[in-house]
């Protein structure tokens, strides 16, 4: 498994994961964000789905404030994705429990995620690549409402939009 980190305190880290994801986004990219907004640590997923729209992000979006896919939806909107994209690329995005030392690190994976895992739910793995932030200690075992302030999942969301957008300006560049 390849893999990037990069904290998004880090002026570098929306390069460093923009650059290794633009290996893993084209023209059959979708990018599918997992989460709800009823949790503000499992809200990154759909933040990131709703600012890549309103910012036109040129590739399919699923997943965002107003529409999002989570552990009740999730085998049902994968199935609408897949028929809609039958030979699409998917680039998952999601929170994940970490450990504490990790908390702010944004992880560009070549490899699915594991929608739930942290919390002990078996969901379906999702995409060819993936980009997860770690968002609160696994010590935990659940996202912590009253821990996770919306400004930090804000900033990881941000850094996460910018180096979506990179990714697919270098892809764009190098074709």
């Amino acid at each position: 498994m390849n893999i990037i980190r990069a904290h998004y305190k880090d002026q570098a880290c929306f390069y460093k994961i923009g650059n290794f994801i633009c290996n893993y986004v084209d023209v059959n990219t979708v990018i599918v964000c997992i989460g709800t907004d009823r949790c503000i640590g499992d809200s990154l997923g759909p933040l990131v789905g709703t600012f890549l729209t309103e910012k036109n992000f040129p590739l399919p979006i699923y997943g965002t404030i107003s529409d999002p896919i989570h552990a009740l939806n999730i085998d049902r909107k994968l199935t609408e994705i897949k028929y809609a994209h039958p030979n699409a690329k998917i680039i998952a995005i999601d929170a994940c429990l970490g450990h504490e030392n990790n908390i702010g690190e944004i992880h560009a994976r070549d490899c699915p995620i594991q929608p739930g895992k942290g919390v002990g739910k078996k969901l379906p793995p999702v995409g060819e690549s993936s980009i997860i932030a770690i968002v609160d200690s696994s010590e935990n075992n659940i996202f912590s409402n009253t821990r996770i302030r919306l400004d930090f999942i804000f900033k990881l969301a941000n850094a996460i939009t910018q180096a979506l957008f990179l990714g697919y300006e270098s892809k764009k560049a190098k074709s």
